[in-house]
């Protein structure tokens, strides 16, 4: 029986899917910084361009890679370095033509190919010089964006406790039971920033001592099903500040992580369910706070 033919293409739209379903879309990223924000390089510096710019940033979000550099087994060997046992390569793509005879007009022409090959980040590697460990991060931009005072009290007023560092990520720490912000001005506009703390504040709305929505955070499928509690909360609690949401934006991830949910088809209900009574929550916990300032 004939080995079926490796299809790069097809290989790449699945990866491409995947990241989509599992929700790590690094260009899903209103604010500027960080490694997820930076241009992979090749071995010899060169900077990755089209489609394996795109997978590069997939895999090092995936993996938390924040070396820059990336090399084949035999790169990593020539610099003196040794791929870890067990250490996964990340496939990229190679164009080129070659020339051929015109079957029809015996002109010579030139046919474009597609040639796969394999990489790993520095991070997978032990033994390369220093400079290739250095972590890759990519200088955040001040825009001069400011803070809504309106959205400020709002969002302070749920009790909440938000801190902001350079760090630039956007996250709920569990255990810690914290939301942490980068700095507004990092983000492209205001509205981008509300948006992003209002998704962290329905991850929020979900810790044992309010909603109990959460799990461990180490089943993939709990995870997944809060993203979307997360997102369709956001719509809502966008709506509901005078925020007009990104449907655009929201209806990609969503819809990735419905399709990662598809053998659930009744979870998208109760993900609706559990959104709603996040969003009143939060607007509970506001009045609450202002009736005790009162």
């Amino acid at each position: 029986m004939a080995k079926e033919k490796f299809d790069i293409q097809q290989h790449v739209t699945n990866a491409i899917i995947k990241a989509i379903e599992d929700g790590v879309a690094p260009w899903r990223q209103p604010w500027t910084g960080g490694s997820g924000a930076v241009f992979p390089l090749r071995a010899n510096g060169e900077q990755y361009r089209g489609i394996n710019t795109l997978m590069l940033w997939m895999t090092a979000q995936q993996k938390g890679f924040e070396a820059a550099h990336w090399f084949t087994f035999k790169q990593a060997k020539e610099k003196g370095g040794a791929v870890r046992k067990g250490e996964k390569s990340t496939l990229v793509v190679f164009y080129n033509t070659h020339e051929t005879e015109d079957r029809v007009t015996g002109e010579e022409i030139k046919v474009p190919y597609l040639r796969g090959y394999r990489v790993f980040n520095a991070d997978q590697i032990d033994g390369l010089p220093d400079e290739y460990y250095q972590t890759a991060a990519a200088e955040a931009h001040d825009f001069g964006t400011l803070t809504n005072p309106i959205l400020e009290a709002f969002f302070a007023e749920t009790g909440a406790k938000i801190e902001t560092t350079e760090q630039p990520k956007a996250f709920y720490h569990h255990s810690r039971d914290v939301i942490h912000m980068p700095p507004v001005s990092t983000f492209f506009d205001a509205d981008s920033y509300y948006a992003t703390l209002a998704h962290e504040t329905i991850h929020w709305t979900g810790h044992k001592s309010r909603l109990d929505r959460l799990g461990n955070g180490r089943d993939r499928e709990e995870y997944a099903k809060e993203e979307l509690v997360a997102e369709i909360g956001a719509c809502i609690l966008c709506a509901t500040i005078g925020l007009t949401p990104d449907f655009e934006q929201s209806g990609t991830y969503i819809d990735g992580w419905l399709n990662a949910l598809r053998n659930d088809k009744r979870y998208i209900f109760r993900a609706a369910s559990a959104a709603q009574k996040a969003v009143d929550f939060i607007t509970v916990a506001q009045d609450a706070i202002q009736q005790i300032a009162a």
